[in-house]
């Protein structure tokens, strides 16, 4: 290991620390690694078995002035933002495509919003319905392991997604329903034009253009880490907002409607991984190229 990092013109200020480690016993290593050189370091290392005898944790450096450390950055190809680093990126997804308890609230809770937004007529509500529902997580996880032929990866984040979407509708629906009985709404309420958020269940070709795009930059926000952008993504499609238009037009009585907004749905659901899948291929050809 440390013959393999000293050897790399992209790795500086190495420390080696001798029986640092006791759980499991061995040495401590540090060292800083440019990121257009990391998926190649972390390769290598797993190649040694150094994640299977020990492990290997990865930490960003906000700021570093060092002059070995600029050195370490031009000898390293390419730039550091078009860098992707793909245990970063498995890690990342992993951690938000996992089918679980919280996703599942949030996902349910960001589609009851986009039900209250489609029946009051109200575009703020849908807004924040996308930005709550969590959906990109495993649309992420499933870009990736489509890309890297990871099929855990691939098993799990299908799951979150057959599963998730289905759970939330049902749920929206049943409680669309109480509030039919109650008299809280009324199946005249979707009969309005609503020129605010008709658009949900009237997909088109600019649907699929639309996620097709918020698709690409979102998986380059991702593999780039520049979260601030992923906000955008998530404000571009329409998913959300589509399943909980279908809940709310199933209980009210409008199938049409609700088979509009599934349309829409799958459209975006489409557009998403067909655009995901496309940009890891098109970033690792490039940076294989590149390397």
């Amino acid at each position: 290991m440390v013959e393999l990092l000293a050897a790399e013109p992209a790795v500086t200020n190495l420390v080696v620390l001798p029986d640092a480690a006791r759980q499991p016993a061995g040495d401590l290593l540090l060292c800083d690694v440019a990121r257009e050189s990391g998926n190649s370091v972390l390769s290598r290392l797993r190649a040694l078995g150094v994640d299977v005898e020990g492990s290997i944790a990865v930490e960003y450096v906000d700021t570093a002035l060092s002059r070995a450390a600029e050195e370490a950055e031009r000898a390293a190809p390419g730039y550091g933002v078009d860098a992707v680093v793909w245990e970063e990126v498995e890690a990342r997804t992993g951690e938000e495509s996992t089918l679980s308890w919280t996703y599942l609230a949030f996902l349910t809770i960001a589609t009851l919003i986009a039900a209250v937004g489609v029946v009051t007529d109200q575009l703020i509500l849908i807004i924040g319905a996308m930005v709550v529902g969590p959906e990109f997580g495993p649309l992420a996880g499933l870009c990736v392991a489509l890309v890297q032929r990871r099929g855990r990866v691939l098993a799990r984040s299908s799951a979150a997604l057959l599963v998730g979407f289905p759970v939330a509708i049902a749920l929206t629906l049943l409680l669309t329903l109480v509030a039919r009985l109650t008299g809280f709404v009324e199946p005249s309420m979707l009969d309005k034009t609503n020129p605010l958020t008709g658009f949900i269940s009237r997909p088109d070709a600019f649907s699929f253009i639309v996620a097709f795009l918020a698709g690409a930059a979102g998986m380059l926000s991702l593999t780039s880490a520049k979260s601030g952008a992923l906000i955008g993504v998530l404000i571009s499609v329409t998913t959300v907002p589509a399943a909980g238009n279908a809940a709310v037009a199933l209980a009210l009585g409008h199938p049409g409607v609700a088979g509009g907004a599934l349309l829409q749905l799958i459209v975006n659901l489409a557009g998403i991984v067909v655009a995901g899948v496309i940009t890891l291929l098109v970033q690792r050809w490039a940076w294989a190229r590149l390397r």
